[in-house]
C-alpha cells in the first residue's frame, strides 16, 4: 500500500495523494442481539430485524471506560504510516476530525501528536461531525499544495458511545466507535483531484448534542438528538448536489468513479446516493452494516478496509462524500 508517486521537482504544481491508510476498531463488539438484550432490561425494545430493516447496521464496536478518541485515533494513525512507510518524524502536519474530544481542550490531535512522539508541526481538531474527515481532508490539501506540509496525517476518531441516550431506541443503535487515518504526501502526480464543501447552520436543531459545560456543570442536553425523518431527507439530496460540483470542477463524469466511499450512516441513504449518481451497487463501499456510524471516522475506517481487502487498487478513482450535524456536507474526487 505504499505510495510511490515521486516529489514534485522544484517549479513543479505540487499535488496531494494519500501514501498509506489505517484504521483502528474498539475491540468490544455488539451485535444487534447483544444491543438489544441490553436495552431488553431497561425496558426498550428493538430487534435485529428492526435495527438492520431501518439502517442496515449488524453490529457496532464501543470502547471501554479506559480508552478515548486519541486512543483510537494515535492506533490508527500509526496503521497509516505503517502503510506509507514514514516515521513520525516524517510527519509535519496533524489533523483528527472529531465530535468527542478528549478534552474541551487541548485538541485532540495535540494529544495524538503526544502518543506518537511528534512535536512541533501544526496540530489541531475540525468539527463537522460527519463530514469532519472530508473537511479534514481539503484543509490538509490546501495546506500542502501551498507548501505548508510536505506529509500529513489527517485523522478521523469518535467515541460516539459516550454521547448516546440509551433510553431512546431511534438513535442509540445506530452509532459505534472507532478510527480511520491517511497520511497525505506532497506528489508529483495528482490525486486529490476536486473538493466541494457547504454548510446550512438552519437546520442545527435536527442533529446535535445541546449541551455545554460552565461553572463546572453540565447545562443543556450532552446526549445525541436527532430527527432521523427530516436528516435522511436532507442527505441524499445534498450528497449528490456535492459530488457532481466535485465532478464538475475535476472534469469527471460519473463514470470515471471506481469507487464510492459515502459516510456509513444509513445503506438506504448511501444506496440512494449511489443510485442517483448511476453507479451499481457493486461500486458501493459499504461497512456500515459491521461498524454502525462512527462519523467522522466512517469515511477512513471504509476506506482502509476497501484498500487492504483489495478492493480498492492504485489509480482507482474514489468519490469520498460526507453529510452531518452542522448541516455541513461534502465531497472529495481522488485517484488513489
Amino acid at each position: 500500500m505504499t505510495s510511490s508517486s515521486a516529489s514534485p521537482a522544484p517549479g513543479q504544481p505540487v499535488h496531494t495523494r494519500i501514501a498509506g491508510t489505517g484504521s483502528l476498531l474498539p475491540p468490544r463488539r455488539l451485535t444487534n442481539a447483544d444491543l438489544a438484550a441490553e436495552l431488553a432490561a431497561k425496558g426498550i425494545e428493538t430487534s435485529d430485524e428492526w435495527i438492520v430493516e431501518r439502517t442496515g447496521i449488524r453490529a457496532r464496536h464501543f470502547v471501554d471506560a479506559g480508552t478515548n478518541a486519541s486512543d483510537l485515533a494515535a492506533g490508527a494513525a500509526r496503521h497509516a504510516m505503517e502503510a506509507a512507510g514514514c516515521q513520525p518524524s516524517d510527519i509535519d502536519l496533524i489533523i483528527v476530525a472529531t465530535s468527542t474530544p478528549d478534552m474541551v481542550f487541548p485538541s485532540t490531535a495535540c494529544i495524538v501528536q503526544h502518543k506518537l512522539g511528534i512535536a512541533g508541526c501544526p496540530a489541531f481538531d475540525v468539527q463537522a461531525v460527519c463530514s469532519g474527515f472530508v473537511y479534514a481532508l481539503t484543509v490538509a490539501d490546501a495546506m500542502i499544495r501551498t507548501g505548508s506540509a510536505r506529509r500529513a496525517l489527517v485523522i478521523g476518531a469518535e467515541v460516539f458511545s459516550r454521547i448516546l441516550d440509551f433510553n431512546d431506541r431511534g438513535t442509540c443503535v445506530l452509532f459505534g466507535d472507532g478510527a480511520g487515518a491517511v497520511v497525505l504526501e506532497a506528489s508529483a502526480t495528482p490525486g486529490i483531484l476536486a473538493t466541494d464543501l457547504h454548510a446550512d447552520g438552519k437546520h442545527v436543531g435536527i442533529l446535535c448534542v445541546p449541551g455545554t459545560v460552565s461553572g463546572g456543570q453540565v447545562l443543556g442536553d450532552p446526549l445525541l438528538k436527532m430527527d432521523g425523518q427530516a436528516v435522511f431527507k436532507l442527505a441524499v439530496g445534498v450528497l449528490e448536489q456535492a459530488a457532481r460540483a466535485t465532478l464538475e470542477k475535476a472534469g469527471r463524469t460519473d463514470a470515471d468513479i471506481d469507487w464510492l466511499i459515502p459516510h456509513q450512516a444509513n445503506i438506504r441513504i448511501m444506496q440512494g446516493t449511489a443510485k442517483r449518481l448511476k453507479l451499481p451497487l457493486d461500486k458501493l463501499i459499504v461497512t456500515v452494516d459491521h461498524h454502525g456510524n462512527t462519523s467522522a471516522a466512517s469515511i477512513p475506517l471504509a476506506l482502509d478496509e476497501a484498500v487492504r481487502s483489495g478492493r480498492v487498487q492504485r489509480g482507482d478513482t474514489l468519490m469520498l462524500e460526507g453529510v452531518g450535524g452542522g448541516f455541513t456536507w461534502g465531497a472529495v474526487l481522488l485517484d488513489y
